[in-house]
């Protein structure tokens, strides 16, 4: 079965994606002081594009 003419294209942002979720773990990890924002810090490393994107759209909507 082929998955299509774009399977590699689409490996390469998986890749950047996932060296920008390890840099941004690693910066937030430094900025925590305590065990619960560490925890708080590796799950902020999950979801920081979408606070990105909200704060470009505001940014844009201004």
């Amino acid at each position: 079965m082929s998955s299509g003419g774009n399977a590699g294209a689409n490996a390469g942002w998986g890749g950047t994606y996932f060296l920008a979720m390890i840099g941004s773990a690693v910066w937030f990890w430094q900025q925590a002081e305590g065990f619960w924002e560490h925890v708080g810090a590796l799950l902020q490393a999950l979801v920081w594009p979408a606070f990105l994107i909200y704060d470009l759209f505001e940014l844009l909507n201004a």
